[in-house]
């Protein structure tokens, strides 16, 4: 009987045990943040980006005027450009924010894939439209980043 007693305590003993160490109080994990050398990275492509958003109204100008060779090297040249930036950027997000900036670029590539379309069968309001499409989609990618590298070209 003494030997059983000690066998339940040491299994009671074990049992408290476990079950304290399960039940410490729960270590609050800090959100994910930007490291200075993603902030750098970011920072590096941001630029090119911009100056093809900035671009916008040169490239509504070239279809309204039907210039669909200069439409095209746009959109093959600075446009192409700055989606390749913003895949470039895309590894440097948060992973939270990874999907949502590989969708909003895979926008923009269906997009540019539209106005090439449309450049080829000279169609003014389908190029028109999906040229909108296409800086809304460089603006829903640039609303993506962080704060401090957008911030940073601003000031």
């Amino acid at each position: 009987m003494a030997r059983q007693r000690s066998l339940l305590s040491l299994v009671l003993v074990l049992l408290a045990t476990f079950l304290i160490s399960c039940g410490g109080p729960s270590v609050a994990t800090a959100p994910p943040t930007y490291t200075p050398t993603q902030i750098e990275k970011i920072q590096g492509y941001l630029p090119k980006i911009e100056a093809v958003r900035d671009r916008s109204d040169e490239l509504k100008e070239l279809i309204q005027d039907n210039n669909w060779v200069n439409v095209g090297n746009f959109i093959h040249g600075p446009m192409t450009e700055a989606r390749l930036n913003m895949t470039y950027i895309i590894p440097n997000l948060l992973p939270q924010d990874q999907p949502k900036a590989r969708q909003v670029a895979r926008e923009m590539f269906n997009h540019l894939v539209q106005i090439d379309q449309a450049t080829e069968s000279a169609n003014s309001l389908k190029a028109l439209s999906n040229t909108k499409a296409a800086f809304a989609d460089i603006d829903n990618f640039l609303n993506l980043l962080p704060e401090a590298s957008t911030s940073a070209e601003a000031g």
